[in-house]
């Protein structure tokens, strides 16, 4: 009996090459689009779960009130980590991170990669397994050092490097272990590790509770009850700084750290979750559009087999057999569209990648996936097959035998439900897709409120600190550059923040958070900055402003000075004075709101050189002479520069990712669509021909015909507007409350996603109304 229903379902397939082609097609551009999306939904929610004691890993944050508002960080001080292990005996094991950028040195090879600086505890609490070496002792020393394959292959070119010396700055580290290199599906980001007393030697070490610079993990012992362990060092910060400090620490699990990582009034309230889930409900929705074009056309062709549905119910075989026949069939449809599909996603895979920025890989070795790819192929096949099986296998057979047997012509059907279905979510699609462009181009048209034309930066490393004044004076005397300033961070980026700014008449019960930022001297006149008040520090003309800072307009209202030119304020107790007032600008990412900035003068701290280009002068042109004054003066390190401008465009990139990823995504669910109404007009031509041809001959235009079998298709797409617009304007609003910077949703937007709906499925439609408008009356009536 198999045998014979598969020799009918073949039969069947090769009978009706069109419609079994874009029954095969559809499915496969759906099945593949769902996969895609799987496997990067995978990759997302597997980050970090690969550790052994994820059950026990927990990250430790403060959560404090700060303009009237519970707010949460992560960075804590350096002393959490060896008092929470001392003092309670339910920690298993901490570990304290420290990222920073150091440039190494191997003979001639000398390059910028990331370090973390960490407690030995962090090679047992996590699974980064080391190739060599022994992970209980290889950071006991201040002077050892682990690097990961790729580290080991960029200095030396082989990974057999154990007992081997790199240099980073004027010290040298014994390397100690090799890393296997990190999977892509984790939070942490380095190319090796050095041991936390090195913080010591750099100057960077801290054993008060008041500086947060790290960020520590715990691990709890099995057994612990993690909330009751969260209520005993809820106040420990509180308790060890003599309640100077008053924020409260909590713990955050690993398994939650990419996902959940936004908090609102003290709660964690998503993160990447909600993009994960949107794409999950993508991926269904465009399998189920997929599926729906099979079962319309399937129920649509339901004449072609009611004689055999008959003929199959008089000799004997009942409702069941008869479903389960067409399920079967569905399933080998179900089975050749996987096979397409799983080979144009393992090709797609790498310009997939591209996009999204990940190194997802199609498993072939795993038996799981194959298992997992088998059961998602058998359920699209039964979720495809499982109407038009019920529906075939109702027919009466009296009826079907004697010809009586008529298809429904009702306003209401099953068929125009599911079409409704289709283009409602297509046009939400397209709807969202350009409120994500407008929200991008919203955030690109916001006045960052400086010049990022022609401004480079470099980190200071090495001597250049030392030389710091021959390369500025040479920089300007040469006419490369117009202006130099040194800073704490790059222009688009903030390196640290405080609540200690005091000024006369403040409450000092308000904690208020200030981003922090550092100049030398000439920061206006290098980032283009606009003056509001005052002027910009100038060492040569006043050497008190090395103890001056200039505020933005945000920080100005608050602090709430009538003339602030003069005024004093206290920065951890520092007093400065204020030179100047700014107008806002953006530092943080261009959708949030902006925060309150103090800029410290020169007596603060510096990483990063700034520098405004000649703009009569090609960049191109100038950057070599660049390299060549800092090679002269910092020698035994590489020269590696940035332009502000591009740091900038960074900022855009997630959001324009999924920009991208949600206009694909809704051009193959409109493809998918048209496709299936592509197929039902086909059919709906084919059962009317002698009807077009009886209204061809009493006179009727092809023009006429073409918009009566038009008609009904542009009527369900005009519902699936008026579904879709509301849908999609609440799902957006709610995207679109995230960002505090954002674009207000026009009406213009539904008006073209309907357009274009309208335009798409017309073109779709017409082809085969035209067609069968022209077909030769003559031909279509011969038989009557």
């Amino acid at each position: 009996m198999l045998k014979n229903y598969l020799k009918i379902a073949f039969r069947n397939l090769l009978r009706n090459k069109a419609f079994s082609a874009i029954n095969i097609l559809g499915l496969s551009v759906g099945m593949a689009s769902a996969l895609l999306i799987l496997f990067w939904m995978h990759n997302e929610i597997s980050y970090d779960r690969f550790h052994q004691h994820k059950d026990y890993i927990y990250e430790a944050w403060n959560r404090g009130k700060f303009d009237g508002k519970l707010q949460c960080w992560n960075s804590t001080p350096q002393v959490l980590g060896p008092t929470l292990k001392a003092e309670y005996p339910e920690v298993s094991e901490i570990s304290r991170n420290y990222s920073r950028w150091f440039v190494t040195r191997v003979g001639d090879t000398k390059i910028s990669s990331e370090a973390i600086i960490t407690d030995p505890g962090f090679l047992s609490m996590f699974d980064f397994p080391l190739l060599q070496g022994n992970a209980q002792t290889a950071l006991n020393s201040v002077s050892s050092i682990v690097v990961t394959q790729k580290m080991a292959i960029k200095m030396f070119g082989t990974e057999d490097v154990l007992g081997k010396v790199i240099s980073i700055d004027k010290d040298n580290f014994t390397i100690t272990g090799v890393m296997q290199n990190l999977p892509p599906n984790t939070e942490f980001r380095f190319e090796y590790i050095l041991p936390i007393e090195y913080l010591k030697k750099i100057g960077s070490a801290d054993d008060g509770w008041a500086f947060n610079t790290v960020r520590t993990y715990v691990q709890l012992k099995p057994g612990t009850n993690p909330e009751t362990f969260a209520g005993k060092i809820r106040d420990i910060t509180i308790r060890h700084s003599n309640k100077t400090e008053e924020h409260e620490v909590f713990l955050h699990p690993i398994t939650q750290w990419h996902l959940y990582s936004n908090f609102e009034n003290g709660k964690v309230v998503g993160g990447r979750i909600a993009i994960v889930r949107l794409f999950g409900v993508i991926a269904a929705f465009i399998l189920l559009i997929a599926c729906i074009n099979f079962m319309n056309l399937s129920t649509a062709r339901s004449e072609k087999r009611a004689k055999e549905v008959g003929i199959r119910k008089t000799a004997g075989a009942n409702k069941g057999l008869l479903v389960g026949q067409f399920i079967g069939e569905s399933i080998l449809i179900a089975m050749i569209a996987g096979t397409i599909a799983l080979l144009a996603v393992y090709l797609v895979l790498p310009a997939f990648n591209t996009l999204i920025n990940k190194e997802l890989e199609v498993p072939v070795t795993n038996p799981t996936f194959w298992a997992a790819a088998l059961a998602f192929i058998l359920f699209t096949g039964i979720v495809a097959g499982s109407y038009p099986a019920f529906y075939l296998s109702s027919f009466k057979p009296i009826s079907v035998l004697k010809g009586a047997f008529k298809r429904t012509q009702s306003t209401f059907s099953p068929r125009k439900v599911l079409v409704v279905v289709q283009f409602s979510f297509a046009i939400v699609l397209i709807i969202s897709t350009l409120i994500v462009v407008e929200q991008i181009r919203h955030a690109q048209n916001r006045d960052p409120g400086y010049d990022r034309g022609k401004v480079v930066y470099h980190w200071i490393t090495g001597d250049l600190g030392k030389h710091y004044a021959q390369i500025k004076r040479e920089l300007l005397s040469t006419g490369i550059a117009t202006s130099v300033t040194k800073t704490a961070s790059p222009l688009s980026s903030v390196s640290s923040d405080t609540w200690s700014i005091e000024w006369p008449g403040k409450n000092m019960a308000e904690k208020i958070d200030f981003d922090l930022f550092t100049e030398d001297e000439g920061l206006v006149k290098t980032a283009g900055l606009q003056l509001i008040q005052g002027r910009d520090m100038d060492l040569t003309q006043f050497p008190s402003d090395s103890s001056a800072v200039l505020l933005n307009e945000t920080a100005a209202k608050i602090i709430g000075f009538k003339d602030p030119i003069g005024q004093t304020i206290k920065a951890n107790g520092t007093p400065y004075h204020i030179v100047g007032i700014v107008k806002d600008f953006v530092m943080r990412s261009p959708y949030d709101r902006q925060s309150p900035l103090v800029i410290q003068g020169a007596q603060s701290y510096f990483n990063v050189i700034h520098m405004k280009l000649n703009a009569e002068k090609p960049s191109a042109d100038l950057m070599p002479a660049v390299e060549a004054i800092f090679r002269r003066y910092n020698p035994e390190y590489p020269f590696e520069y940035h332009f502000v401008d591009e740091d900038y465009a960074l900022k855009f990139e997630d959001t324009r990712r999924v920009a991208k990823l949600t206009g694909i995504f809704a051009g193959l669910t409109i493809f998918i669509s048209c496709l299936g109404l592509f197929g039902l007009a086909a059919y709906m031509a084919e059962n009317r021909v002698k009807e077009i041809g009886v209204r061809k001959v009493l006179g009727a235009s092809v023009m006429s015909i073409a918009a009566l079998l038009s008609g009904e298709f542009m009527a369900l797409v005009v519902i699936s507007i008026v579904i879709a617009v509301p849908i999609a304007w609440y799902v957006m609003n709610l995207w679109l409350n995230d960002f505090e910077y954002r674009v207000g949703i026009q009406w213009w937007i539904f008006a073209v996603s309907g357009f274009l709906a309208i335009v798409v499925s017309l073109a779709t439609v017409s082809y085969q109304a035209i067609r069968a408008a022209l077909l030769n009356p003559v031909k279509s009536l011969r038989s009557e």
